[in-house]
């Protein structure tokens, strides 16, 4: 894991409450099945989880104009629960900490983006649903099997925490056993880091100035222009 600068009581996914196993095979099949919209399970042992289904969203059209970047409004509603934010909260903090620089990535709200995200009906947001969804419940479990019992991902130290995230931080690095932890990683990883540094907070800590009048502009010099062609 690098810097910034780079269950025993299971929470339920859908109407299912799943243990390490069902949580791996649901993070499979989200990560090898690009059609995915939903799963519902067709008995108590099926091997999926259920993703909740969205409601009729006239303005979610995939089009153009989808979403409406002039009046923005989302129309779908938030999907993760409370218990699932929390966890999520503690990751993120794990991927961007807070630093003298910036807040950290829940501190700016990278758990609501998240699950805004992941709440969208479209087949690729859901796929993500069920993937981070059983991902936050392998990551309970895996806590549990090496630091205790009675422990949660967030219950643990950062050290512990930074143990676990060590092994899944880096897909091509992961073992087999880790890899679907790693797909999971990997996407929470890339949507806090959207998240964070699309913030006003974040941007200060890229140092990013963006589109500000400058009090002077120097042009290329002339033998930059000859050598593009264009003196």
């Amino acid at each position: 894991m690098s810097d910034k600068k780079h269950m025993i009581e299971l929470p339920v996914v859908g109407a299912i409450q799943m243990d390490r196993r069902h949580a791996l095979k649901i993070m499979a099949i989200a990560a090898a099945t690009p059609g995915l919209v939903s799963c519902e399970p067709s008995a108590p042992e099926a091997d999926v989880a259920s993703v909740p289904t969205p409601a009729s969203n006239p303005r979610a059209k995939g089009t153009a104009a989808d979403p409406d970047l002039v009046a923005p409004v989302v129309p779908w509603q938030r999907t993760l629960s409370a218990d699932e934010l929390a966890s999520l909260a503690v990751l993120c903090d794990v991927i961007i900490p807070a630093d003298v620089r910036s807040p950290s990535a829940s501190q700016v709200g990278a758990p609501d983006f998240i699950d805004e995200w992941v709440s969208a009906p479209y087949p690729g947001n859901e796929r993500d649903a069920v993937l981070i969804r059983g991902g936050l419940v392998w990551l309970d479990r895996e806590s549990a099997e090496r630091f205790g019992e009675d422990l949660r991902f967030r219950d643990l130290t950062s050290e512990q925490q930074h143990a676990i995230c060590d092994d899944i931080c880096f897909v091509p690095d992961a073992s087999e056993q880790h890899e679907l932890g790693a797909r999971f990683f990997d996407r929470v990883r890339y949507l806090t880091s959207t998240a964070f540094w699309t913030t006003t907070e974040g941007m200060t800590d890229l140092e990013y100035i963006g589109n500000v009048a400058l009090a002077q502009w120097d042009p290329p010099p002339a033998e930059v222009l000859q050598h593009l062609g264009l003196g």
